[in-house]
């Protein structure tokens, strides 16, 4: 795949992260379980070595993922003050014009994605409908549970 995957910086960090801890501490750790178990000897019926192989395959499998998507990273820099439209890295207030609930998300990159932190992916149905839009815009999202109408109250880098 070569397609761009747009990440904040600090999305970008935490896969890093996450990608060292996997190599340093995960990864050595795996192998040291694979050489106990092997130990045991007969491995047709060793549950140990068996996991410890299926282990080595989910970690082996992640990194390569994270190698995948630091690689095809698009690390977008965020402005300074208010912007006038939706555009990624930015945080929204919205109003449910149904409701009349008041919601804050942050559009991030697909793995930053939070909903229960007010962090929605920029390909999210959400963020799809407020892209490019402005202040005091109304926008239809047409979600699973129905379509929702919503207002823009505010745009803003935090």
């Amino acid at each position: 795949m070569s397609d761009r995957v747009p990440m904040t910086q600090a999305g970008y960090d935490a896969l890093k992260a996450e990608l060292n801890r996997l190599k340093t501490e995960e990864r050595p750790k795996n192998v040291e379980e694979i050489a106990e178990a092997l130990a045991h000897g007969d491995l047709s019926e060793n549950a140990e070595y068996h996991a410890a192989k299926e282990r080595q395959g989910h970690i082996q499998g992640r990194i390569a993922g994270l190698d995948d998507k630091l690689a095809r990273a698009q690390v977008i820099e965020q402005g300074a003050g208010d912007p006038d439209k939706v555009q990624f890295g930015v945080t929204v207030v919205l109003t449910d014009l149904e409701s009349n609930e008041k919601v804050e998300y942050r559009i991030v990159g697909e793995d930053e994605a939070d909903p229960k932190q007010g962090m929605i992916s920029v390909t999210s149905p959400v963020a799809r409908a407020l892209m490019n839009k402005q202040v005091d815009d109304e926008v239809i999202v047409k979600a699973p549970k129905g379509d929702r109408e919503l207002e823009i109250l505010e745009i803003r880098f935090d």
